[in-house]
């Protein structure tokens, strides 16, 4: 008897909770999103560099990426297509665990899910967290202002372009030093190239969100389940046969589960989710230009629980693509501002 009242109280809460959270203005759930992606997003740039000194290799971490959020998305993603069964609305995809029709969820998964993991995982292993931190959310705006406006015909303002042009420069500075390098045999600028990929990979993937208007759920569970049926079954065959080099079946089971639950749970879940809700109230070109605190953090992370360098040229970088952004949410106009 005091279990069952236990149980309704805390069922009575959590609808309370609910309730309470969809009541909220729309502003104060945008910076809600705003706040968990940008310190999620810190967080993920310092744990990747640091696991490129442990056991799991890249795509070993990108599989416990893809495995972590599918233990929540894909039972979500069955119920949501129940639910449409049951309004007699037309199912999505990968046999209804996908919300989304499949000529959505391939191309979402391949950039936001597929792509956007290995790419970055494998950057880490090349070049420090302090590049991370310039060339992936720090690219962001160029590539989103880029798409948004041969996609959505969003026009580029002067004030913007010039935070786009101080963006640029800073990602130069940073990406230059290494490519003077590269002839001496230096690796880093493979990861910076790599960086910017998977930049590329996430603009693309959130100006298609705001293209067709896809709300923050959905979306975030068909990138998963096209990122785990394309991947998961054949990494984890390739692994076990020793086919590819993998550390998979090998490496502490305490390390592969914490990766499943912090890039799974934490990277993809969760900030999946802030990230595409903010892309609704702030549109794709603002709400890059707000992980302006992103490069930033990330970058004081590595050095003070990493002990990375922080050199003069990877400083000024820092502060131009820092500066670039800001420069832009600063300047933008009404209209935009309102998207």
């Amino acid at each position: 008897m005091k279990l069952h009242l236990v149980l309704a109280t805390d069922n009575h809460g959590m609808r309370s909770f609910i309730l309470r959270l969809r009541q909220l203005p729309p502003q104060t759930v945008g910076l809600l999103a705003a706040v968990i992606t940008v310190s999620i997003w810190s967080a993920f740039i310092v744990i990747a560099r640091a696991s490129a000194s442990r056991h799991l290799l890249p795509l070993d971490i990108a599989w416990a990426r893809m495995v972590g959020a599918s233990v929540v998305l894909l039972p979500w993603g069955w119920w949501l297509s129940q639910r449409a069964k049951a309004r007699g609305e037309a199912l999505g995809s990968l046999g209804g665990l996908s919300p989304l029709p499949w000529h959505i969820t391939w191309r979402l998964g391949l950039f936001g899910g597929l792509g956007y993991a290995m790419l970055a995982y494998n950057g880490f292993f090349f070049a420090p967290a302090a590049h991370g931190s310039v060339l992936m959310p720090g690219f962001l705006p160029v590539w989103t202002s880029l798409l948004a406006l041969l996609l959505l015909g969003e026009r580029l303002h002067g004030n913007r372009l010039m935070g786009l042009a101080l963006i640029i420069s800073g990602g130069m500075l940073v990406g230059g030093s290494s490519l003077l390098h590269a002839f001496d045999g230096g690796t880093v600028w493979v990861g910076d190239v790599l960086f910017l990929c998977a930049s590329f990979c996430w603009s693309t993937y959130s100006v298609m969100s705001r293209r067709l208007n896809l709300q923050a759920i959905p979306a975030t569970i068909a990138i998963t389940c096209f990122a785990f049926f394309s991947f998961v079954p054949l990494y984890t065959v390739l692994a076990w046969l020793q086919v590819l080099p993998s550390h998979l079946f090998t490496a502490p089971v305490s390390e592969v589960l914490w990766q499943a639950l912090f890039q799974g749970g934490g990277s993809v879940v969760i900030s999946g989710i802030t990230f595409t809700q903010m892309i609704r109230h702030y549109g794709p070109v603002r709400s890059t230009m707000i992980t302006s605190l992103v490069p930033g953090l990330s970058a004081l992370g590595a050095v003070v629980i990493l002990g990375e360098p922080l050199g003069w040229h990877l400083l000024l970088g820092l502060s131009l693509v820092t500066f670039g952004i800001l420069f832009g949410v600063r300047k933008a106009p009404v209209a935009l501002a309102k998207a």
